[in-house]
């Protein structure tokens, strides 16, 4: 019999899983002409961002699950507008059925809501509190950054390109270009601090703003990212 281990060496493939970034897609309604209009200049104001991205169609929103031929024609619509539908939301039974028969994975759980743990018997609120995690190095184009279950700060420039997350808040004592998504886990009072503010895309609990939507008096300059209800805004330092 074959050794396990040399079985092993001789795979093909290796195969792991790992933190990717996937958006999601939540649509309001069927008609798939609109929505890839609006992707479509989505994409084309923001291309580096946007362009051949990954996500996950969601029809929590629809009063109705769609069938799978209206389904296929939305996702059709997304790989339109010149995006890459990976699979779909989680949701009912139904939901479940339906991506088994588009041939699709199903995404169970995305962006979970935030659930603050209370510190153990004997335990104080302080000691409870997650380490922060300290990052010296800068993050260049292609590499992500991700402080889970804590805060994140960063020391030096976050590039074009590359990516930035925490399930607390980020700090960043430089230059932030790139994407920098707050609360990855659903936390609503997640900020975002930098000393200059360049990000392409910044995130806090899974909302979002591009860098072409904020005002060119903040680039460039000391900010603070917050949510104001379900809006992202942005404040000079």
């Amino acid at each position: 019999m074959q050794p396990a281990t040399s079985a092993l060496a001789d795979l093909p493939f290796e195969l792991k899983f790992g933190q990717v970034g996937i958006a999601n897609l939540r649509v309001f309604d069927c008609e798939a002409a609109a929505l890839q209009a609006q992707l479509s200049a989505r994409v084309l104001a923001a291309p580096q961002l946007f362009a051949r991205a990954p996500l996950v169609l969601d029809l929590s929103a629809l009063p109705q699950l769609p069938d799978a031929a209206l389904t296929q024609t939305l996702l059709q619509a997304v790989r339109d507008a010149g995006l890459l539908p990976v699979g779909l939301a989680y949701g009912t039974a139904q939901n479940e059925e339906l991506a088994k028969t588009l041939g699709l994975p199903l995404f169970a759980k995305f962006r979970a809501a935030f659930e603050p743990k209370s510190p153990k018997a004997g335990e104080s609120a302080q000691s409870a509190t997650p380490i922060t995690l300290r990052h010296e190095k800068p993050v260049r184009s292609g590499q992500q950054v991700y402080a889970r279950g804590s805060d994140l700060i960063l020391a030096a420039t976050v590039g074009n390109g590359a990516e930035v997350i925490a399930d607390g808040s980020i700090h960043c004592y430089a230059r932030l270009a790139g994407r920098a998504i707050a609360g990855a886990q659903g936390d609503a009072s997640a900020r975002i601090y930098c000393l200059d503010f360049q990000a392409e895309l910044v995130s806090i609990a899974g909302r979002y703003r591009v860098f072409e939507d904020f005002p060119a008096e903040l680039r460039g300059k000391p900010a603070q990212i917050r949510l104001d209800g379900e809006k992202i805004v942005v404040d000079k330092l």
